[in-house]
């Protein structure tokens, strides 16, 4: 009785586990194949071949472009966030401040606040005033503000499980903090700063909001604000063309995810990868 009683729920286990599979793998499955459909919908089907979806988004002036700007928003956004993240982690870490724990726990409070709805007006009259609407450079720092505190608060876990004792032996021949960061502490906790760089890109990338607002000339748009003009002027998505330029867009943070996952397998430790 136990026997079938284990083989019954092995079969109700596998068939849960084929459930969950197959409700992530439809959307990828019609991600994958509605561009190569003449007439997709939004049920999944055998495609009627055709390139004539591919065709449409190059002669969109816009397409290509965007997405040209979405690696310059979230790459410099990400460089920014990881320098100046790994700088204050590890100044946090290694000075003993006064409310330390506090303040981390408060700046990452913040961190919801300036990336909400609710700081819009503020942020967009703080670009207006420094000139930096409808440029590249007013949506990094924005974003890189909204990030700053969270990867902080998670390199810092990094920072704390750095052996000392490393740093203490450079000191001795020398060494200045910052060499002592950049030659010593950098390479060691390498695995922490790809996590922020990959979670930093992969917000901006998928950001509209602030993108939206700040952003007015097309040329600029990033890819994520361009997807929303594909859309009949009845508010409907051209399935033909969203679809399209949904899996090229997809294209650079898959790229992004194999090289990361290639380099580390995603196998991140605080400190020392063992």
């Amino acid at each position: 009785m136990s026997h079938v009683a284990h083989v019954l729920g092995r079969i109700a286990s596998a068939v849960l586990l084929a459930a969950v599979a197959a409700f992530f793998a439809l959307p990828m499955l019609w991600l994958a194949s509605a561009p190569f459909d003449a007439h997709p919908s939004i049920t999944v089907s055998l495609p009627e071949f055709t390139l004539d979806n591919f065709r449409a988004i190059l002669d969109n002036p816009y397409a290509l472009g965007s997405i040209g700007n979405s690696v310059i928003q979230a790459g410099g956004a990400a460089a920014l966030v990881v320098v100046l993240a790994a700088l204050a982690a590890y100044a946090l870490s290694r000075v003993r401040v006064p409310g330390r724990d506090a303040l981390l726990y408060l700046l990452l409070l913040l961190s919801s606040v300036v990336t909400g709805t609710a700081a819009m007006v503020p942020i967009f009259e703080l670009a207006t005033r420094l000139n930096l609407v409808d440029t590249h450079l007013g949506v990094v720092l924005t974003v890189s503000g909204g990030l700053l505190p969270a990867a902080i608060f998670i390199l810092k876990d990094f920072m704390d499980a750095t052996p000392t004792s490393y740093e203490e032996s450079a000191r001795v021949f020398g060494a200045s903090p910052l060499q002592i960061l950049r030659h010593i502490v950098v390479p060691v906790v390498r695995p922490g700063l790809a996590t922020i760089a990959v979670w930093a890109v992969a917000n901006v990338w998928g950001g509209f909001l602030l993108q939206y607002i700040l952003l007015r000339d097309p040329e600029k748009s990033p890819g994520s604000v361009v997807l929303y003009t594909l859309y009949t002027e009845g508010g409907q998505p051209n399935l033909s063309l969203v679809s399209t330029f949904s899996l090229l867009y997809s294209l650079p943070v898959v790229l992004m995810y194999l090289f990361v996952s290639s380099r580390y397998g995603f196998r991140f430790h605080g400190g020392i990868k063992r």
